[in-house]
Protein backbone atom coordinates (compact mmCIF):
# COMPACT_ATOMS: atom_id res chain seq x y z
CA UNK A 1 0.00 0.00 0.00
CA UNK A 2 1.18 3.49 -0.83
CA UNK A 3 0.14 6.46 1.30
CA UNK A 4 0.44 9.94 -0.24
CA UNK A 5 -0.08 13.43 1.20
CA UNK A 6 -2.41 15.49 -1.01
CA UNK A 7 -2.41 19.27 -0.62
CA UNK A 8 -5.82 20.90 -1.03
CA UNK A 9 -6.54 24.65 -0.91
CA UNK A 10 -7.24 24.79 2.82
CA UNK A 11 -5.95 21.51 4.23
CA UNK A 12 -3.97 18.37 3.64
CA UNK A 13 -5.62 15.06 2.76
CA UNK A 14 -4.37 11.48 2.71
CA UNK A 15 -4.27 9.45 -0.46
CA UNK A 16 -4.10 5.67 -0.62
CA UNK A 17 -3.19 3.32 -3.47
CA UNK A 18 -3.70 -0.36 -2.75
CA UNK A 19 -2.57 -2.72 -5.55
CA UNK A 20 -5.13 -5.49 -6.14
CA UNK A 21 -3.58 -7.55 -8.90
CA UNK A 22 -4.70 -6.09 -12.23
CA UNK A 23 -6.25 -2.96 -10.64
CA UNK A 24 -5.62 -0.49 -7.84
CA UNK A 25 -7.99 0.56 -5.07
CA UNK A 26 -7.47 4.33 -4.89
CA UNK A 27 -8.99 6.92 -2.54
CA UNK A 28 -8.26 10.28 -0.96
CA UNK A 29 -9.71 11.12 2.46
CA UNK A 30 -10.00 14.32 4.40
CA UNK A 31 -10.97 14.74 8.03
CA UNK A 32 -14.62 14.83 6.86
CA UNK A 33 -15.06 12.35 4.00
CA UNK A 34 -13.51 10.73 0.94
CA UNK A 35 -13.41 10.50 -2.84
CA UNK A 36 -12.45 7.19 -4.38
CA UNK A 37 -12.36 4.99 -7.44
CA UNK A 38 -15.29 2.92 -8.71
CA UNK A 39 -14.66 0.16 -6.15
CA UNK A 40 -15.78 2.41 -3.29
CA UNK A 41 -19.32 1.70 -2.00
CA UNK A 42 -20.63 5.21 -1.33
CA UNK A 43 -24.11 3.95 -0.35
CA UNK A 44 -22.67 1.75 2.40
CA UNK A 45 -20.63 4.68 3.72
CA UNK A 46 -23.78 6.82 3.74
CA UNK A 47 -25.32 4.45 6.28
CA UNK A 48 -22.64 5.81 8.64
CA UNK A 49 -23.35 9.43 7.55
CA UNK A 50 -19.87 9.48 6.00
CA UNK A 51 -19.63 11.75 2.92
CA UNK A 52 -18.20 9.84 -0.04
CA UNK A 53 -18.08 10.13 -3.82
CA UNK A 54 -16.85 7.91 -6.65
CA UNK A 55 -15.04 9.23 -9.68
CA UNK A 56 -14.51 7.89 -13.18
CA UNK A 57 -11.28 8.60 -15.04
CA UNK A 58 -11.16 11.84 -17.02
CA UNK A 59 -8.84 10.04 -19.47
CA UNK A 60 -7.87 6.41 -19.77
CA UNK A 61 -9.72 3.28 -18.75
CA UNK A 62 -9.26 3.20 -14.99
CA UNK A 63 -8.16 5.13 -11.92
CA UNK A 64 -4.52 4.23 -11.27
CA UNK A 65 -3.29 6.78 -8.72
CA UNK A 66 -4.28 9.80 -6.63
CA UNK A 67 -3.71 12.19 -9.55
CA UNK A 68 -6.44 10.28 -11.40
CA UNK A 69 -8.78 10.83 -8.42
CA UNK A 70 -8.09 14.58 -8.43
CA UNK A 71 -8.64 14.87 -12.20
CA UNK A 72 -11.48 12.32 -12.30
CA UNK A 73 -15.14 13.20 -12.74
CA UNK A 74 -17.63 12.50 -9.94
CA UNK A 75 -20.08 9.88 -11.18
CA UNK A 76 -21.84 9.18 -7.87
CA UNK A 77 -22.10 10.89 -4.50
CA UNK A 78 -24.01 9.77 -1.44
CA UNK A 79 -26.55 11.94 0.41
CA UNK A 80 -23.98 12.99 3.01
CA UNK A 81 -21.64 14.20 0.26
CA UNK A 82 -24.43 15.95 -1.65
CA UNK A 83 -25.31 17.76 1.56
CA UNK A 84 -21.81 19.25 1.43
CA UNK A 85 -22.31 20.48 -2.14
CA UNK A 86 -20.77 17.61 -4.08
CA UNK A 87 -22.48 16.96 -7.42
CA UNK A 88 -21.96 14.62 -10.34
CA UNK A 89 -19.81 16.13 -13.07
CA UNK A 90 -17.41 18.05 -10.82
CA UNK A 91 -13.78 16.97 -10.55
CA UNK A 92 -12.44 14.88 -7.72
CA UNK A 93 -10.42 17.87 -6.53
CA UNK A 94 -13.53 20.07 -6.46
CA UNK A 95 -15.34 17.42 -4.43
CA UNK A 96 -12.44 17.05 -1.98
CA UNK A 97 -12.34 20.82 -1.46
CA UNK A 98 -15.91 20.57 -0.09
CA UNK A 99 -14.87 17.95 2.40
Amino acid sequence: MEQIKVQLATKEAEGFVIPLGPANLVAIKTDVGMVGCGAIDVAALDSFSYPAARVRPSIGLSIVDTDDILKGIVKEANRSAMGRGIRTGMTGRQALERL
